[in-house]
């Protein structure tokens, strides 16, 4: 059975797929790799998919009372190179989002924050990740310790006005893409033409 949209595009209904089989093939420090065994129906078509099952995570954009948004600089292992981001990082077991919002900040970069709140929630690539990611917006940060990341982070905090990140965007000084788009949930960053 196959259902039309208004637009006249086919839908695919979800009892298309039936599921085979599913094994693991590694596991990780932050995530496993699945390889799960899919049958296309009405044409009886087998292929096979990888997922990335990840814990979900959460990315913070923080905001001084004067206008200053609260980065980091890291080394990133899969471009080879220091990225200039926001601070963010993976829920631990029985944590909230926003408690580990709240966590990360902290470690990350030493700030505090008097007002946080949850802009939203995407998933990251449902193509290959069953997980989500969590947006907030934390308000009135101030400065409260030094940083404490973890041992394998060696994190630089950088301080820069709201008005220059879609500059830093533009010239990819900025270019995690789950960065910029926590930074257009809070209104900092809009779509370039």
């Amino acid at each position: 059975m196959t259902t039309t949209r208004e637009d006249g595009g086919r839908l695919v209904p979800k009892d298309s797929w039936s599921l085979l089989g599913s094994r693991y093939l590694s596991d990780h420090r932050i995530f496993q790799i699945r390889h799960d065994l899919y049958r296309f129906e009405p044409a009886g078509v087998e292929r096979e998919f990888v997922v990335i099952e990840s814990p979900d995570w959460v990315n913070v954009v923080p905001l001084t009372e004067d206008g200053q948004v609260v980065l980091i600089r890291q080394y990133r292992h899969g471009i080879r190179a220091v990225s200039l981001e926001i601070p963010g990082g993976i829920i631990d077991p029985n944590e909230s989002p926003q408690a580990a919002a709240l966590r990360e900040l902290s470690e990350e970069t030493g700030y505090a924050a008097e007002r946080v709140r949850m802009l939203g929630r995407v998933r990251p690539n449902p193509a290959v990740q069953n997980n989500y990611q969590y947006m907030f917006l934390a308000e009135g940060c101030r400065r409260r310790s030094a940083p404490h990341p973890d041992p394998f982070e060696q994190i630089e905090v950088v301080v820069r006005p709201a008005d220059e990140i879609p500059e830093l965007v533009r010239r990819e000084e900025i270019c995690h893409s789950l960065a910029i788009n926590a930074l257009a949930y809070a209104g900092l960053v809009k779509a370039f033409s």
